[in-house]
């Protein structure tokens, strides 16, 4: 658990905060959203290393564990759920609500850990620290377009595969936002990357990434009625730009690993690759990311694991 004090959540209006998790113990990277209402609602955990510093945040708002109603995750990767369990053991009062294809890894996460082992290996614990289980009766599966009322507010759940399959994004229709999760990029602030723009870039990390389900998901989000998009990775961006770069950047990026996949292709290579596609990119929107992305490197490295793995599958010979 992580021992750094919380930062002041962020009042976004209509009762809505953003709250920093200080992932890795860096600002501006992730967050999660507690929204006021009548049955108080938290929106992503983050990971279990973050826990500690989510419940003093809330706390800042006068808000204990026990007073959360519904804690839900947009979908299973450590960085958004990994702390849900935890949280539902001092969230008492609360139910898990997550996607169909999240519930079993929410209830038994034992196949979720295996899977993120193979991406950072040794490194896992020391990245996300422990996941536990939450009981199966204490968490709620919505499907597409399946509702839950809060309160002042209704929230509507859409499936949103491209990033995860097992990813769905939520609508709220007092505040006209989708909280995002990463179905819809990852928003780059000032605050992060020190740089004096900000952007969005898709997640293509491992092993869901698929430039037709991105363009799915987007097709479907267009007609959903909000203003800004609440990314998990980090704050909010015009709904128009997040869909707009979330599907040129992703099929891109789908473009460049088919033109460059040969079976000897490595993850280094193609990481090189998206870097210099990323430093171009920018500056062909008039943007000066200098020589030193560094910055990226994570995930740009994860976003070339993810690619990788896309190929692979696309070129993996049929059973007969």
């Amino acid at each position: 658990m992580t021992s750094k004090l919380p930062l002041t959540p962020v009042s976004l209006g209509d009762n809505v905060w953003m709250i920093d998790l200080l992932e890795q113990g860096v600002p501006n990277r992730t967050a999660a959203y507690f929204i006021q209402d009548e049955q108080p609602t938290l929106i992503e955990t983050g990971s279990s290393l973050s826990h500690d510093l989510l419940v003093a945040a809330l706390a800042q708002l006068g808000v204990k564990p026990t007073d959360l109603a519904y804690v839900i995750v947009t979908h299973v990767h450590l960085d958004h759920a990994g702390g849900a369990g935890h949280m539902m053991q001092v969230a008492e009062n609360a139910t898990l609500v997550c996607h169909p294809r999240a519930g079993r890894h929410m209830m038994d996460p034992s196949k979720l850990w295996g899977g993120a082992l193979q991406v950072y290996g040794e490194q896992l614990a020391k990245l996300f620290g422990s996941i536990v289980p939450v009981p199966s009766e204490r968490v709620l599966i919505r499907n597409h377009e399946e509702t839950l009322s809060i309160g002042s507010r209704t929230l509507t759940f859409y499936d949103s595969p491209g990033h995860a399959k097992h990813h769905f994004a939520i609508f709220d229709d007092r505040a006209r936002v989708l909280y995002a999760g990463d179905a819809l990029g990852i928003f780059y602030p000032t605050g992060f990357t020190g740089w004096d723009y900000e952007w969005v870039m898709p997640s293509t990390s491992p092993t869901d990434f698929d430039p037709q389900a991105i363009r799915q998901t987007v097709t479907t989000l267009k007609d959903v009625p909000f203003d800004f998009a609440y990314h998990a990775h980090f704050g909010k961006s015009p709904k128009d730009n997040a869909l707009k770069e979330t599907l040129r950047i992703g099929e891109a990026w789908g473009q460049l690993a088919d033109a460059l996949y040969t079976p000897s292709l490595s993850v280094a290579t193609l990481a090189d690759a998206l870097r210099n596609w990323v430093r171009e990119d920018l500056q062909g929107h008039g943007f000066d990311p200098g020589s030193d992305l560094s910055v990226l490197d994570m995930d740009i490295t994860i976003n070339a694991m993810g690619l990788l793995v896309y190929e692979q599958r696309k070129h993996r010979p049929v059973s007969k």
